[in-house]
């Protein structure tokens, strides 16, 4: 797994053995990434200076994708003892400690927070947890007014009203929707 474009492009990021992270895979970032700068709805003012939630963080792949194309800062959201290990070895890869938070906490049950502007949420698939981080990040100040919002399910999964859908794609057993919050 690497970082696909920007300053950091060809990066290896580091992911824990086992099934409990299940990272973005390198060809699905880069469609996410193209659609969010090559869309009508988005562009580079997207991504360039945006403050970004990346919550169920995993490896941080997200994120730190977000910060390479140009993203001002990252916040990172991630409970697994585990995977908080990858993710912060690979912000110390990236050197990008100065841009980055990391919260050890449940993206589910946040602390008070600032507005982000670009949110992914890439939580285990099949709990129904978006709709239920959603509103616990909205209750906590983390979701800037028309923030775009990534969202990383099951192929199978239902997908719920989260706000205006702009797009949605599916990529082997991922769906990736993204939406304009209100």
């Amino acid at each position: 797994m690497r970082i696909v474009a920007g300053a950091w492009r060809g990066r290896a990021l580091a992911a824990p053995a086992g099934a409990t992270t299940r990272p973005t895979a390198d060809r699905v970032r880069q469609a996410l990434f193209d659609m969010l700068l090559h869309a009508p709805w988005g562009g580079r003012d997207a991504l360039e200076g945006a403050a970004v939630l990346d919550a169920f963080a995993g490896t941080g792949a997200l994120g730190l994708e977000a910060l390479s194309r140009g993203a001002a800062g990252a916040t990172f959201m991630e409970n697994d003892k585990t995977a908080l290990a990858a993710l912060r070895q690979n912000i110390a890869a990236c050197k990008a400690e100065a841009a980055c938070r990391v919260l050890a906490v449940d993206a589910t049950r946040p602390p008070p927070g600032s507005p982000c502007g670009l949110v992914f949420l890439d939580p285990p698939y099949a709990r129904a947890l978006v709709p239920q981080a959603l509103a616990a990040l909205g209750a906590a100040g983390w979701l800037a007014p028309g923030a775009l919002m990534v969202a990383e399910l099951g192929r199978e999964e239902d997908v719920p009203a989260l706000g205006t859908l702009l797009a949605e794609r599916v990529h082997g057993a991922a769906r990736v929707t993204i939406w304009r919050l209100g």
